[in-house]
C-alpha cells in the first residue's frame, strides 16, 4: 500500500440535488483526504478535452453534454492506494450493477447520471487532476 492522490468529480447530478457533502463523508469515513476542492461549470468544449479519450465511444457526445449541464466539483482525494479506494467506494458505473452501499448504487440515477467519476488509474489520476488543478491548489 502507497499513498497517492486521485480526482474526484461530483458531477451536475449530484450538485443539482446539493447531496455533496453526502458523498464527501463517504470517501472520508473511508480515509482518504480532500486535499483540493472546486466548484466550476464545465464549458461543452472543455468537457470534451476532459473526456477526449472516450471519443470515439458511442455515449462520448451525451456525455460532454451532460457533464456541461451543471455545475460539478472537481476534487483531489489522498490516502493509501487513493485510486483504488476511490472506484470501490464509487460502485460500478452502472448504478443497478453497483454494490449496496457504494456512491453510485445509493445516489445514482441512470448510467449516465451516475453521480461521480474517478481516475481509473494512477496515470490518469496524474493527467486528470492536472486538467483541474495547479500545484498552488494543492494542499497536502
Amino acid at each position: 500500500m502507497f499513498m497517492q492522490k486521485t480526482l474526484s468529480l461530483i458531477k451536475p447530478d449530484a450538485t443539482e440535488r446539493n447531496i455533496t457533502g453526502s458523498i464527501n463523508i463517504r470517501f472520508e469515513q473511508a480515509g482518504l483526504r480532500i486535499i483540493a476542492q472546486k466548484r466550476l461549470w464545465l464549458t461543452k468544449t472543455q468537457s470534451e478535452q476532459f473526456y477526449k479519450i472516450h471519443k470515439e465511444r458511442a455515449f462520448y457526445d451525451s456525455l460532454c453534454e451532460y457533464m456541461s449541464s451543471g455545475p460539478i466539483v472537481a476534487q483531489i482525494l489522498y490516502g493509501k492506494n487513493a485510486v483504488a479506494k476511490n472506484r470501490e467506494i464509487m460502485g460500478a458505473t452502472n448504478p443497478a450493477n453497483a454494490e449496496i452501499g457504494t456512491v453510485r448504487r445509493d445516489f445514482g440515477q441512470s448510467i449516465e447520471r451516475n453521480t461521480v467519476h474517478g481516475s481509473d488509474s494512477f496515470e490518469n489520476a496524474e493527467i486528470e487532476i492536472s486538467f483541474f488543478f495547479s500545484l498552488l491548489e494543492i494542499i497536502e
